[in-house]
């Protein structure tokens, strides 16, 4: 069965109204009215949700305005609702658009979109990514410092002009390297895909300052910043960047990565959720 249409396809639709229909869906689905934290789970994050605190509700994304069934395996297709031991009410997406997909970049932020819409100032991005340090090891988690932007396109629309200094908040960050002073930080870039980056792409990506690569994140955190949201930024390193590791890489990889990497991260992530 095909999908519905999606209101995001439709170019003289607002996004944002858009936004507002998914909030109140979501109020309506989860019973609760104001969410404090958003965070999205990438690849290997998942578990992440279940050491937060006490879920809510969980509702397919499906049913919410604008939201489809994710594509990629590692990504639930679900939106549930956390109230944390504080009594902080935390919306965690499980339902990740991805830019490879080509269904425009307004699904992609869409997410990122209601979350604000549903009053979450803080906004968590996760994914799994490729490490170019040769340092690094796959399970490994690394902070977001920065990121540059290689797909060529934006989530801004017309002549919008947004503040990017401090994307990824240094406050955000100091906090995180509290509870783990050894997490390292680097700036990611995030590619179209959805093909793996080739070598000489993971060394252009390093000479312009690059240290992860990855096909997520950098669009939905300029949505965020439009928002007006705070954001943390973090990637499991899954593999070292093509070029660097000298075995191919593969999908499954990613997937068997982040699932040997996800008690331990999930347990770090979830510390810092408390502590915002």
């Amino acid at each position: 069965m095909a999908e519905p249409s999606n209101p995001l396809d439709d170019p003289t639709a607002d996004p944002f109204e858009v936004a507002a229909a998914a909030a109140a869906d979501i109020a309506r689905l989860t019973g609760v009215d104001h969410h404090d934290i958003a965070l999205t789970l990438g690849s290997g994050w998942g578990r992440a949700a279940d050491l937060i605190g006490e879920t809510v509700a969980t509702i397919p994304a499906p049913e919410v305005t604008g939201f489809s069934r994710p594509a990629l395996e590692g990504h639930v297709g679900t939106l549930r609702s956390i109230r944390t031991p504080r009594g902080r009410n935390v919306l965690v997406i499980g339902a990740r658009t991805h830019y490879y997909e080509g269904h425009g970049v307004r699904r992609v932020v869409h997410s990122v979109r209601t979350a604000a819409a549903t009053g979450a100032a803080t906004m968590v991005l996760t994914n799994g990514a490729g490490g170019i340090r040769h340092t690094w090891r796959p399970g490994q988690p690394v902070l977001i410092s920065d990121h540059i932007n290689l797909t060529a396109d934006s989530p801004l629309e017309g002549a919008t002009f947004v503040d990017l200094t401090d994307l990824y908040a240094r406050r955000l960050r100091d906090l995180a390297l509290r509870i783990d002073p050894s997490l390292e930080e680097g700036v990611y870039c995030q590619f179209r895909g959805p093909q793996y980056e080739t070598p000489a792409e993971v060394q252009m990506a390093k000479t312009i300052g690059g240290h992860i690569v990855g096909m997520s994140t950098a669009l939905e955190a300029i949505a965020a910043r439009q928002a007006g949201m705070e954001i943390l930024g973090m990637s499991l390193i899954t593999n070292l960047a093509a070029g660097i590791q000298t075995t191919p890489l593969s999908h499954a990889e990613v997937i068997e990565a982040g699932r040997e990497a996800e008690p331990r991260i999930s347990a770090l992530l979830a510390k810092i959720v408390e502590a915002l």
